[in-house]
């Protein structure tokens, strides 16, 4: 784990666009219940997630239809948020960043590390507002 001063800014990226930080399992298992379309954004410290994914998902938060709700889990940091929110990707190997969309709890879309490594920002984030059109529905005032 870093110092949790190093991870501050990069956790108030995500935060700051509107990204609820969850902590625990408790506080994942209760955003999870909620019913309709959720994102969870697994966040890192690595390069890939600073300057693609972090980026991306600020950039696809624009977008006209967008999640009911989004929630970001910090990968190496918050160890038991990040395996329960994982637990939720039935069955689908780990990887760190990730960005998920859930249905009432269920997974419907999946973007894994080796997709944001080898896409630029912008490339993920057209991705990223092509999945909230396919299953989302709250559009943006």
């Amino acid at each position: 784990m870093y110092p949790e001063v190093m991870v501050i800014p990069m956790r108030e990226e995500l935060t700051r666009a509107g990204i609820k930080e969850t902590r625990t399992a408790e506080e994942v298992d209760a955003a999870l219940a909620q019913s309709g379309t959720t994102m969870v954004v697994v966040n890192s410290i690595c390069g890939c997630a600073a300057g693609r994914m972090r980026p991306a998902v600020r950039v696809a938060m624009q977008n006209s239809v967008v999640p009911d709700q989004s929630i970001t889990v910090f990968a190496g940091q918050d160890m038991e948020a990040t395996d329960r929110a994982r637990g939720y990707l039935e069955g689908q190997p780990p990887t760190s960043p990730a960005i998920a969309l859930l249905r009432d709890g269920k997974l419907v879309y999946l973007m894994q590390r080796f997709v944001i490594e080898s896409n630029p920002p912008q490339a993920i984030a057209q991705e990223l507002a092509r999945a909230f059109n396919e299953y989302c529905s709250k559009t943006t005032a």
